[in-house]
Order: C-alpha cells, then structure tokens, then sequence
C-alpha cells in the first residue's frame, strides 16, 4: 500500500466500563485492547499510524509504540478528534482510514479491502458498513434505488421505514484526506452536546457532488465496539476462538478449543497436542510434539520439544526437550 494513513480515536474515557483504568487499554487474549487495532492497522500496511489519546493519555503512550500521537484536549466530539490531526496530515494527499481504539476484532484483511474498494471507486468517502439482524441503535445507511449511498440517518432521526433497515454505520471510514479536513471545517456542533462529529461531513460531501460509497463487512462481528465489562467477556471468546483456529490451522491439535486460553505473542510447535483447561499466556514458547495438559498455565515459559506436561505450572522457566515433568509441578524462578 502507497501513501495511506489511519487514524485510530482512543481519547475517550469509556465511563461504562465502569473502572479507574481506561477501557483502551484493558487486556484482551494477551495485548491491551488499543494494541489490537494498532496490530491490525500495521499488518494492513498503512504508512502512518496517528492515535488521538486524551484521557489517561501516558498510560497509552506507554503501552502503544510505533505510532504518532496526537493530543485532543478537550472531549469535543469524534470530528474535533479527527481535525487535531490536521498538522500531522496537512502535507499528505492519499487516503485515511479513522477506526476507533474500542474496536479490537477487525482484521487486517478488512481494513485492506475497505481501502481498495474506496481507491477503486475513486470515492471521497467511504463507509464500512455491516448488516444486523437487530440494527437498533445503530445509524442505518441509506441507499437508492441503484445502490448509490444517499446518506446515514441516525436511529432518532429515522422514519418507521428508514428503521427496517438492517445496513448499519460501523463508524469506520476511508476518506480522501485532503477533503476531509475541508468539510471539517464547516461542521458546526448543532447538538444537545455541542460536539462536533465525523459523519456531519458526509452531507455535505453529498451535496457538493462527491462520491460516497459503503462497503459492507463480509463478517458483521469484526465491528464489535466494547463499552462494558459483557462485550469485553464476549470479544475474548471471540479471540479465543480465532488464535485456537490459528494454531489447529498450524498443525497443534487443540483437544478443548472452548476451554483452551492461547494468548498472542506465543509460538507452538507442530504435532503438539493441548488438552483441556489449558492457560498459555503471552511470551510462551512451546516446542513440537509436545503434550500440555490437562489444567496447565505457562507464562513467559519456554518448553523444548517432546515435553510432556499435566496439571504444571511453568513461569518465566525453561524446560528442556524430553522432559516428562511430575503432575501438580509449580515451576517458576
């Protein structure tokens, strides 16, 4: 990919999180919730990363690396976020994607597609969308007769037909970066909030003859925003499910996947087998034709080829290819 940018708006505190820490950075399957999209972001190739940070915005510094930072002071709106941006970007003229720090399941490989459709279809704007069985709450996009995207109409604005609609606005764009930062300029924070947000600049957009296209996700779960401690739970079976799948897919034979914990950041050998209510975080190694479990939990351990382990504990240890380590072992330094 030439000459594309992402911006990533995590200023938000997440009050419904209900925690002293902000909902960015609790851990999901090994990383932080921030590290994910940033994750993401990078393996889809964009050439620069911005994240927007404001509240406990040292903390995020310090677990985020590789990025530009970008400070919004004041909480004034999703739009206001996006046009701190403006120095970073003013010089740049390709295409941004702006995703949000709380969406940790989109995959590289979605933020790749939503970027070629956008180039393909020489769009100034383009909407990720998705399509829910139960679209409440969400702005549902609206298209004519020809498929031509016509706008967003948010739910307390939607007529009764407007609201049968099952296409929703994921709150991820493309846009043309240069444009964007022209029609940010006009909004204005006509709202109970006085806040200026993002999708204001899609109307007039419209109205000055631009192309806005909506490409819709393949999968709607990847567009999973996290707001409480529930869809914290469900994004990590989630990715529980995915890094299970990976590593069957990589030849390990996972007896369980629905009580096996693999965290990313770790490496499997082939023909190994892991059974049940296994636990191996971040930073573990574990060689080939190895047997893990059942009940065992490695952190940071580094396990040789042909180990055989059940009911352990290993902690920042290494044990040597061939050992058979006695059942109920705690090892740790």
């Amino acid at each position: 990919m030439h000459e594309t940018a992402a911006i990533i708006l995590a200023a938000g505190q997440g009050s419904r999180m209900k925690s002293n820490l902000n909902k960015i950075l609790h851990s999901l399957a090994g990383l932080e919730m921030i590290n994910h999209v940033v994750r993401s972001v990078r393996l889809a190739a964009f050439d620069e990363v911005l994240v927007v940070i404001g509240y406990q915005g040292d903390k995020v510094r310090e677990v985020v690396e590789g990025v530009i930072f970008v400070e919004q002071k004041e909480q004034l709106g999703t739009g206001h976020a996006v046009n701190q941006c403006l120095d970073e970007l003013k010089n740049f003229s390709g295409p941004v994607l702006i995703t949000y720090g709380d969406t940790p399941l989109f995959r590289p490989d979605t933020f790749k597609k939503l970027i070629q459709y956008h180039q393909e279809r020489k769009a100034v704007a383009t909407i990720l969308t998705a399509k829910y069985d139960d679209p409440t709450g969400y702005g549902r996009i609206l298209r004519s007769k020809d498929n031509t995207v016509l706008g967003v109409v948010e739910q307390k604005d939607a007529s009764e037909s407007q609201l049968m609609i099952n296409e929703i606005n994921t709150g991820t764009y493309c846009f043309d970066s240069q444009l964007l930062f022209h029609y940010l300029a006009q909004i204005t924070p006509d709202n109970a909030q006085a806040e200026y947000y993002l999708p204001d600049v899609l109307p007039l957009m419209l109205a000055n003859g631009h192309i806005v296209e909506g490409f819709i996700l393949d999968d709607p779960e990847e567009s999973m925003g996290i707001n409480d401690r529930i869809q914290l739970t469900e994004a990590g079976l989630i990715l529980r499910d995915r890094n299970c799948r990976y590593w069957q897919e990589q030849g390990v034979t996972i007896m369980d996947p629905s009580s096996t914990w693999i965290e990313h950041g770790c490496t499997i050998g082939q023909d190994t087998v892991i059974y049940p209510q296994s636990f191996i975080q971040s930073g573990t190694t574990i060689g080939a034709n190895c047997s893990i479990g059942p009940n065992c939990r490695l952190s940071a351990a580094h396990i040789g080829d042909g180990v055989k382990l059940e009911n352990a504990v290993v902690e920042n240890r290494v044990v040597q290819a061939g050992r058979e380590i006695v059942p109920f072992s705690f090892l740790t330094k």
